[in-house]
């Protein structure tokens, strides 16, 4: 493949220069991550192909499994086309198992004879759980002029902009008691939680918002007679409304207190990645190279403000515009998951002429 400087290290992160044939064109990088999401299927994976025809795709006979066509309409896009899922028992992993398979096959497929400039891979783990690789990627392996993440969302789909995050974990201490003598002596964290809950609107949740909107996220709440740790996740758009949404919180937790004094209230809060629209009006080529690219391939850009995050959000944040792109799949996270392959063909198009168009920005 003609990659150079290749290493793994410690952290399983993986990087690697494939060199250019344009020593004064801009370097770019992609960016996938290794892991699949856990959401509680089966964790081997065992892919199909079925040449869609227009009506239900049987997963798995044996289990019942199917994907329906009323559910999942978007699937008549891709009728007479080869379309790959799992068995039903698990995920596809196409999030982000079709990312790797696009850059390795672009790495094995660039051309001595065409122009380009210098190529910068990086495979990075624990997407799935807080972005972690790509926060402890050393940008000096991967040091390039911007990048491009491959993650997830169907033909086309560009994201110009996703989430401010910050996730929160609240422990409530109690006092526990005997309940036949608890009286004036138990502290219940577990109502504890409830009353902070409470606080906030039943409507401001994922659940209840779409588009640009925010929200928070009682994610997980576990809890015994002594204590009772909440995780919290905020989510928003506009940067001024999530320092508010971070604020909201302290302001809640601040008045529980003398509430309860018996007990104690403990509060770690962490910004998880930032929205990348800002650092795409700093630095534009990056995107305008993506949107050069995809009109010279013939797929019809479709941007969109994301409801999360992805690697590129942490690595734009840390210097290196990187705006994320499509594999072509849909339904990740879902044992409905599904890829049709002229989509999936499309995204290595993509990113091949990315490379071809970027010697151009010089």
């Amino acid at each position: 493949m003609g990659v150079q400087d290749v290493i793994v290290d410690d952290q399983a992160i993986v990087t690697g220069i494939r060199r250019g044939t344009v020593p004064d064109a801009p370097r770019i990088g992609f960016i996938a991550h290794l892991d699949t999401a856990d959401v509680g299927l089966e964790a081997s994976i065992r892919p199909q192909i079925h040449r869609f025809a227009g009506s239900d795709l049987c997963l798995n006979k044996e289990k019942d499994i199917w994907l329906r066509v009323d559910e999942n309409p978007e699937i008549n896009r891709w009728v007479g086309h080869d379309v790959i899922t799992s068995d039903g028992t698990s995920v596809l992993g196409a999030d982000n198992k079709a990312a790797i398979a696009v850059i390795m096959t672009l790495l094995a497929r660039l051309d001595e004879s065409g122009r380009y400039g210098d190529v910068a891979v990086a495979f990075v783990p624990d997407e799935e759980i807080g972005l972690r690789g790509a926060k402890a990627l050393d940008l000096q392996r991967f040091s390039c002029d911007f990048a491009y993440t491959i993650d997830c969302c169907e033909l086309g789909e560009v994201v110009t902009e996703n989430f401010n995050a910050a996730s929160c974990e609240i422990t409530f201490h109690g006092i526990s008691a005997h309940p036949m003598s608890a009286k004036g002596k138990l502290l219940n964290p577990v109502l504890m939680a409830q009353d902070f809950i409470a606080q906030f609107d039943r409507l401001d949740t994922p659940e209840h918002t779409e588009g640009t909107e925010g929200f928070y996220w009682m994610s997980n709440l576990v809890a015994n007679d002594s204590k009772a740790t909440l995780q919290v996740l905020i989510r928003d758009f506009d940067t001024v409304s999530f320092e508010a949404r971070k604020q909201k919180i302290a302001t809640i937790l601040d008045a529980m207190k003398p509430r309860f004094p018996s007990g104690e209230i403990d509060c770690r809060m962490n910004d998880e990645y930032r929205n990348v629209g800002p650092f795409f009006l700093q630095d534009p080529r990056a995107m305008k190279l993506l949107l050069t690219s995809l009109d010279s391939t013939n797929v019809k850009p479709k941007l969109i403000s994301m409801r999360g995050g992805t690697d590129g959000a942490v690595i734009s944040e840390r210097g290196i515009p990187t705006p994320n792109m499509f594999t072509g799949a849909y339904n990740f996270h879902s044992r409905f998951e599904f890829l049709p392959v002229p989509a999936f063909v499309k995204s290595y198009e993509v990113a091949a002429m990315l490379c071809y168009t970027a010697p151009s920005l010089r």
